[in-house]
C-alpha cells in the first residue's frame, strides 16, 4: 500500500489514587462484595440512579458490565488495567466538587485539592472546539462497579479483549501508528456522553452517527468567537493563548520560572506552553511588533484557572509527523545526485524546492510546467470520487538551471511555425506522421493535417521522421518560434521602466525617498544590470508630477514641472526614457541628490492618478513597466480616494465589502495600460489605511507584483527594499504578452488564476511577464479520456522580448490516463496542489466570506484523505490515520493556509496587509509558495566542518540539517536562523555561552546584543563566516541584501512574530499541528463510516 501511517496512541493512563489502582469491576449486578446491588441502588434504563443509603458507596455513572461474565475485564476509556484495590474514602454524590469554575472566574481554595494527582492540561486552540474529554477528576470518586450505563445504550454482552492485549507492547516512545490508533470514534463519543452527564445529570447527547452529533464534530477549524479573543486581553495570560503550566510564566517561553531559576536543557511543550501572543495594539494597527506581556507579569488569577480537572489528551510524539524538512531531504537525494531528471520518465517530477538537473526529452521541463497529477483520471466521475484538484502551474518564463540548455529559438521564416488547421496546436514530439511523411496527426483534436512541401521528411521504420532528432520542436517539449508579422499588432520596440517616486512629507520624514533612489542606482549599476535593451526614465510627484530630461548629451538631468494634474501631459519629447549605460552621468548624481532636493517638502497628499496618466501617455506604442513607490492614500487629484476602514467590519461578513475596490478609477486605467503592453508593480509603504484594495488594482490586472513594507523604517526596511527593487528589474521580462492553454479532446480550461486580465474565456492577457510570473489553470472535463492514450497539454505564450523581438513561447506536456484511483494519488503533487488551491482561495475572497473559504479548505482537506482511505486502503483498522506518500503534507500546509494573514480569522490583521497576502498568494510560483507556507530554520551553533561553505562540484552553500518549525524543538542554548518569505530572524536563545555569542557576533552577553541591527556583523571568525554564507543561501533572490531581525528569547518584542512563524504551534487563531491531525482524523472517521439508508451524508458546502 502506497501510504504513510500514522499509527495510534496508547490509551492514557489511569489516574491513580493514593498510588493505587481502581479495584477491577464486579460482574454484572455484584455490590461491593460480590453480591446484587440493593434494590435502592439499582437503576431502570433511561432513569437517573437513585441516592446511596448512608454509609454506602454512591453508584458511578456511565458502569457498562464487563463482557464474558464475572471473570471478563474492559478497560473504559481514561483508565489503566485493573489493579488492587485503592485505600479510599469516596464521598457521595451530594460532595463531588464542581467540575470547575466558570471562564473568566478565579476558583475557590476548596476546588483545588490534590494537583499532584490530575495529569498537565493540553487546551485546544483558541477558537477550536474538538469533541469533549470525559473529565477525571469526579471518575476518581467511585469504583467501577458502581457506574451506571446510558441509557440508550443497548444492553447486551459485547465480547472484546482488554485494550491492554489489543495493542502491541512497546518501548521507549510508542510508534506513531499506535498513538493514534487509540483515537477511534467510539471511545471518544462514549468519553463525550459520560462528561455531558456528569456536567448536567438526567440530560443525555444524541447517540453517535445522529445528524445532531455530527453537527458538532464535523469541523477541524471552529469559528473565531470575537467574545473570547477580542480586542481586550483575556485574564489569566497573553490574548490569544491558554494559562502556561505551573512552571511556566506568562511572558515570553523558554523565559525563567516564577522564582528567577533559569531553565536547564531543552524545554518540552505541551499546546498549552507555546510563545507568546501579542497584547492588542489598537493605536496602530500597522505597527512591526505589538506590545507583548511584560516579562514575570503572572497573575494569580491565571495561575488558579489550570482547569484541575480537564483529561489529560493522548500524547502523540510530533517528530513522527510528517514534516517537509524530511520530504525535501529525501527527493534532494533521489533527484540531486549526478545523474539527471529526464522529462520523458513517467515518475513523478522532482519537487518545487529540489535542486535538480533536468533533460528535456520532450515533456516540458517542471519549472516551466506543473501538473496537481501525473495520471489523469479518464472519466469525471473518477475525478470526483477523488476530490483531488486538477490543474496546472503555467510559469512560462521560468529561469533554469546553470547545468541546463536552453531554450531552442527556431525561426520558419515568414510562413511561419507548423500548425493544426483546426485546433491552432503547434507541432511539438508528441505528432505522429503517417502515409510515409505526407501527413500529421495532431495530438490534441486528431485531425489529420498535410506536411508542407518545404517540410517534408521520410519515416523509419519505426514511423518516425529521419530529421527528428535534428529538429528541436520534435526533440524538446519546451521552444520557442520566432514571431510573423501575423501576431505583431504594432511594431515592437525596447521596453522601457519608468520608476515613479512618491516626494511627499510622509517619504521624506520615512526615509523612503533616500533609499529608492538607492534601490534604482543598486538595480541599474549592480550585478547584471537591467534586462538586454530596456531603457529607464525617472518622475517623481507629490500634488505636482516632476518630469526629468536625461539625455545623455546633458551634463545634468532637467526637471519640468507638470503642476495642472487635472490635465495631464509629458513635457518631454526627447531624453525622458534613455539608456542607462548612456547617461550614467545624468542619472546617478540625479538619484543622489532626491533626497536632498525634497528634503523641505511639507506637501502630504501624493497625486497616484495622475502619475499614471502621465506613465500610460509616455510608454503608449512602445510598452515597458511603471514601477511605483506611494506611501499615503491618494486623497487628491484623479483617482482620489476616500477613507472607507471601519474596525467594525473586522472579523464579519462584510468585512469582504473592504476587498472591493471603492472605485472603478484604477481598474479601468489598469486596463488602458494592458492595451498598450505596460504593466506595473506597486512599492507601498503604509503608516496609515492605504486602500491597498484598490490600489493593488494597478499590479494584478496588469500582470505585476504589490510589495508592503508597512510601518516602514530605514535602518530596519531598507535592505529589504533594495533587494526587492534589484530583483524586480534585473530579472527576466517580456511585454504585451497573450497565453493560451490547449488540453486533448475531453478537457478544458475552466478558471485561470494569477496576476492577469480576460478579455475572453481563453486567452490570458498579461502587460508583463517575468521569471517569477505564475499562472494556475483549472481543467475541467467536457468528455472522456482514452485510457489507452496519453492526455496533452500546450501552453503557448506570445510576447515581446525586452529588447523588443515578438516570440512564441510553446511548453508540451504529455501524461498519461488510468482508470486506478490508486494511480492518481500515486502520481499527485502536493506542491502545485497547494499553489493552485492558494491561488483559488485568495481569488474566492472577493465573493465569499473568509469563514467559509476556511471550512471548504478543511472539508477538501478530509474529503481528499476520506477517498484515499475508502478506495486505497479500505483494509486498514478504523483507529489508523492513512495518509497517500504523495500528499501527507496536505494537512500540515492547509494549516499553514489557514494560519495565514490572508485568510486567518481575528480583528488584529489590518484590511491592507490582509490584501497584500491575498495577492501575494495570487502571484506566487510554487517554489515560493512552499517558503511562504512553512519558514526554514537553520541551527548556527553546531555547523560541521563541510556547511557553511560552497560545495566545488555545486558552486553552492552546503546548508545544514534543517529544525522543524516548532518552538519546543529551539535549544535555549543554540543560534537559530529562520528564513520566511525573504526575511531572516536570528534568534538567540537565554542560555548561549559567551564563547559562542564572541564567535558568531563580537560580545560575550545576549544584554550587549543591539537589538536594532539589521545585518549579521562582520567578525574575524569561522563560524562568523560559514553564517554569513549561510544567511545568503537561505535567500539567494536577496544575497548580500536581505534584511535580518535579532531576536533575544525572552527580551525582544520581536520574538512575538517569531513565534508566528512557527506553523507547528499554537498561534494565528488556530491549534498545533498535531492537533490539527488529531481533527482531522476525526472528521475522516466520521465520514468513512457506513451510513443508514435514511441517514443524509456529510455535506461540505
Amino acid at each position: 500500500m502506497n501510504g504513510a501511517q500514522l499509527p495510534p496512541p496508547p490509551p492514557p493512563s489511569a489516574p491513580q489514587i493514593g498510588g493505587q489502582r481502581p479495584p477491577p469491576p464486579p460482574p454484572p449486578g455484584a455490590g461491593p462484595g460480590g453480591g446484587a446491588l440493593p434494590p435502592q441502588i439499582q437503576a431502570q434504563p433511561g432513569q437517573r440512579p437513585p441516592p446511596p443509603p448512608p454509609g454506602s458507596r454512591p453508584p458511578m455513572q456511565n458502569w457498562r458490565p464487563a463482557p464474558g461474565g464475572p471473570g471478563a475485564v474492559v478497560q473504559q476509556p481514561g483508565f489503566a488495567p485493573p489493579g488492587p484495590p485503592a485505600a479510599q474514602q469516596y464521598r457521595p454524590v451530594a460532595q463531588q466538587p464542581p467540575p470547575g469554575p466558570p471562564p473568566g472566574q478565579a476558583m475557590h481554595h476548596h476546588m483545588q485539592a490534590r494537583p499532584q494527582q490530575l495529569p498537565p492540561t493540553q487546551g485546544p486552540a483558541r477558537g477550536i472546539s474538538p469533541p469533549q474529554q470525559p473529565m477525571q477528576q469526579p471518575m476518581q470518586q467511585y469504583p467501577q462497579q458502581y457506574q451506571q450505563r446510558p441509557s440508550y445504550v443497548p444492553q447486551q454482552q459485547i465480547q472484546q479483549p482488554p485494550i491492554q492485549q489489543m495493542l502491541p507492547p512497546t518501548q521507549g516512545i510508542p510508534s506513531l501508528t499506535q498513538q493514534m490508533g487509540g483515537m477511534n470514534m467510539g471511545q471518544q463519543q462514549q468519553m463525550q456522553q459520560q462528561h455531558i452527564q456528569q456536567q448536567q445529570p438526567g440530560v443525555h447527547s444524541p447517540p453517535p452517527g445522529s445528524q445532531s452529533h455530527k453537527q458538532r464534530t464535523r469541523r477541524a477549524y471552529a469559528t473565531f468567537n470575537p467574545e473570547v479573543s477580542g480586542d481586550a486581553p483575556s485574564q489569566g495570560g497573553p490574548a490569544g493563548y491558554p494559562p502556561m503550566n505551573n512552571q511556566q510564566m506568562a511572558g515570553f517561553p523558554g523565559t525563567a520560572g516564577p522564582q528567577g531559576a533559569p531553565i536547564t536543557g531543552p524545554q518540552t511543550f505541551v499546546p498549552g506552553a507555546q510563545a507568546p501572543m501579542p497584547l492588542p495594539n489598537t493605536a496602530s494597527p500597522y505597527a512591526r511588533s505589538p506590545g507583548a506581556v511584560p516579562l514575570g507579569q503572572q497573575s494569580q488569577q491565571q495561575q488558579q484557572q489550570q482547569a484541575p480537572y480537564e483529561p489529560q489528551k493522548p500524547r502523540i510524539d510530533p517528530n513522527q509527523m510528517p514534516s517537509p524538512i524530511t520530504v525535501h531531504m529525501h527527493d534532494q537525494e533521489s533527484y540531486g545526485s549526478a545523474q539527471p531528471y529526464s522529462t520523458a520518465q513517467r515518475l513523478n517530477a522532482p519537487l518545487a524546492c529540489t535542486e535538480f538537473t533536468a533533460v528535456d526529452d520532450g515533456n516540458s521541463n517542471p519549472r516551466f510546467m506543473r501538473m496537481t497529477m501525473g495520471n489523469l483520471p479518464h472519466t469525471e466521475e473518477l475525478l470526483k470520487a477523488s476530490h483531488l484538484p486538477l490543474g496546472i502551474i503555467v510559469q512560462p518564463l521560468a529561469d533554469l538551471a546553470p547545468s541546463e540548455e536552453p531554450v531552442k529559438l527556431i525561426d520558419f521564416g515568414e510562413e511561419g511555425p507548423i500548425r493544426c488547421l483546426r485546433c491552432k496546436t503547434y507541432i511539438n514530439p508528441h505528432m505522429v506522421f503517417i502515409n510515409g511523411g505526407k501527413t500529421f496527426v495532431c495530438n490534441m483534436c486528431r485531425h489529420e493535417n498535410d506536411v508542407p512541401d518545404d517540410y517534408f521528411c521520410n519515416l523509419d521504420m519505426a514511423g518516425k521522421r529521419l530529421d527528428s532528432e535534428t529538429r528541436p520542436e520534435l526533440r524538446n517539449g519546451t521552444v520557442e518560434f520566432v514571431a510573423t508579422k501575423d501576431f505583431i499588432a504594432r511594431q515592437p520596440a525596447p521596453a522601457s521602466f519608468v520608476f515613479a517616486i512618491d516626494v511627499s512629507w510622509n517619504a521624506v520624514q520615512s526615509g523612503m525617498v533616500t533609499y529608492a533612489a538607492a534601490a534604482i542606482k543598486e538595480a541599474l549599476y549592480s550585478g547584471p544590470g537591467l534586462p538586454s535593451g530596456v531603457r529607464v526614465g525617472i518622475v517623481t510627484y507629490d500634488r505636482s508630477v516632476h518630469f526629468y530630461s536625461l539625455s545623455p548629451s546633458l551634463d545634468q538631468a532637467q526637471m519640468m514641472v507638470v503642476p495642472d494634474i487635472m490635465d495631464m501631459f509629458v513635457p518631454i519629447n526627447e531624453g525622458f526614457v534613455v539608456d542607462p549605460i548612456e547617461a550614467e552621468h545624468v542619472i546617478k548624481p540625479l538619484l543622489d541628490a532626491l533626497p536632498i532636493m525634497f528634503a523641505n517638502n511639507r506637501t502630504a497628499e501624493p497625486v497616484l492618478g495622475a502619475v499614471v496618466q502621465a506613465a500610460h501617455e509616455a510608454l503608449r506604442g512602445r510598452g515597458g513597466k511603471l514601477i511605483m513607490f506611494q506611501t499615503a492614500l491618494p486623497t487628491f487629484g484623479p483617482g482620489s480616494l476616500k477613507q472607507r476602514d471601519d474596525v467594525k467590519l473586522h472579523n464579519t461578513d462584510k468585512e469582504r465589502s473592504l476587498y472591493e475596490p471603492q472605485d472603478a478609477f484604477y481598474r479601468e486605467w489598469a486596463i488602458k495600460l494592458v492595451e498598450d503592453g505596460i504593466s506595473c508593480s506597486l512599492y507601498v509603504f503604509p503608516s496609515a489605511y492605504i486602500d491597498a484594495a484598490t490600489l493593488s488594482q494597478l499590479s494584478t490586472v496588469t500582470g505585476g507584483e504589490l510589495y508592503s513594507y508597512p510601518a516602514f523604517e530605514g535602518g530596519r526596511d531598507g535592505r529589504r527594499l533594495v533587494a526587492d527593487v534589484r530583483a524586480d528589474a534585473q530579472r527576466t521580462y517580456g511585454g504585451s504578452a497573450v497565453l493560451r492553454i490547449r488540453t486533448s479532446d475531453g478537457m478544458r480550461v475552466d478558471e485561470h488564476y494569477g496576476n492577469l486580465y480576460m478579455r475572453n474565456h481563453v486567452d490570458v492577457e498579461l502587460a508583463g511577464v517575468t521569471s517569477d510570473s505564475a499562472v494556475g489553470a483549472l481543467l475541467q472535463y467536457d468528455g472522456k479520456l482514452d485510457e489507452k492514450q496519453d492526455a496533452y497539454i500546450q501552453a503557448a505564450l506570445l510576447y515581446t522580448t525586452s529588447d523588443g523581438q515578438r516570440r512564441i513561447r510553446v511548453h508540451n506536456l504529455a501524461a498519461p490516463c488510468t482508470t486506478l484511483i490508486g494511480n492518481m494519488f500515486r502520481s499527485s503533487e502536493v506542491d502545485a496542489s497547494m499553489n493552485l488551491i492558494a491561488k483559488m482561495a485568495a481569488s474566492d475572497a472577493l465573493t465569499t466570506s473568509l469563514k467559509s473559504i476556511r471550512e471548504k479548505l478543511t472539508d477538501r482537506c478530509v474529503q481528499i484523505l476520506t477517498a484515499y482511505r475508502r478506495n486505497c486502503a479500505s483494509g486498514s483498522a478504523p483507529g489508523q490515520l492513512i495518509l497517500p506518500e504523495a500528499y501527507k503534507l496536505s494537512p500540515l500546509y492547509n494549516l499553514a493556509l489557514l494560519k495565514s494573514p490572508a485568510l486567518r480569522g481575528g480583528a488584529d490583521v489590518p484590511i491592507d496587509q490582509r490584501i497584500f497576502h491575498m495577492c501575494l498568494l495570487r502571484q506566487l510560483s510554487v517554489r515560493k509558495t512552499m517558503d511562504y507556507f512553512y519558514p526554514t530554520i537553520a541551527p548556527l551553533h553546531m555547523l560541521a566542518e563541510n556547511e557553511g561553505v560552497v560545495d566545488e562540484t555545486t558552486g553552492a552553500v552546503v546548508l545544514p540539517t534543517f529544525v522543524r518549525a516548532s518552538y519546543s524543538l529551539l535549544d535555549p542554548a543554540g543560534i537559530y536562523l529562520l528564513a520566511s518569505n525573504g526575511s531572516l530572524m536570528l534568534w538567540f536563545g537565554r542560555q548561549v555561552s559567551p564563547a559562542l555569542l564572541q564567535a558568531v557576533v563580537g560580545v560575550s552577553a545576549l544584554e550587549q546584543i543591539d537589538s536594532k541591527m539589521h545585518s549579521i556583523p562582520e567578525v574575524a571568525t569561522e563560524l562568523n563566516q560559514k553564517i554569513r554564507a549561510i544567511a545568503d543561501g537561505l535567500v539567494p533572490s536577496r544575497a548580500g541584501y536581505a534584511n535580518v531581525q535579532v531576536v533575544r528569547q525572552g527580551m525582544d518584542q520581536a520574538e512575538v512574530q517569531f513565534a508566528a512563524l512557527l506553523v507547528e504551534d499554537r498561534n494565528n487563531d488556530n491549534m498545533t499541528y498535531v492537533d490539527f491531525v488529531c481533527a482531522i482524523h476525526r472528521q475522516i472517521q466520521v465520514e468513512a463510516r457506513p451510513k443508514g439508508p435514511s441517514e443524509p451524508k456529510w455535506s461540505y458546502h
